[in-house]
């Protein structure tokens, strides 16, 4: 596992508007930690629905590898998930750039608006 994959996870049980069942999500725990065994594993998960008034916070994240179709990138559901969750193998890998563009909207969640536009 390293920073950056694509994984299926099982996000069951949720609670109220958690994302829930099998789907995929994204790595975003430090390697560093990843290569200690470190558990729960950072991580956010990803959707194939896009709503209008969320556009502002997803990533579409093109099929590649074992990611079939289309999804999107849900950073205000980052969630800590214990490894026994995730399944055997990572389903794809994303580029430096789409990890620079994930990045910037999780701190923006986060609070920190001035992160979604690159500096001058």
């Amino acid at each position: 596992m390293r920073r950056g994959e694509i994984w299926l996870a099982r996000l069951n049980p949720n609670t109220g508007a958690e994302a829930g069942k099998v789907r995929p999500v994204l790595i975003l725990l430090n390697d560093a930690l990843l290569v200690t065994g470190m558990s729960p594993v950072l991580c956010i998960p990803l959707t194939s629905k896009l709503y209008k008034n969320l556009s502002g916070l997803r990533l579409k994240i093109a099929p590649r590898g074992r990611l079939l179709k289309s999804c999107y990138v849900m950073p205000e559901q980052a969630r800590a998930l214990d490894l026994n969750r995730f399944g055997s193998a990572a389903l794809a890998t994303l580029t430096h750039e789409e990890m620079i563009q994930v990045e910037r909207l999780f701190i923006a969640t986060c609070g920190m608006v001035q992160y979604l536009t690159p500096p001058h």
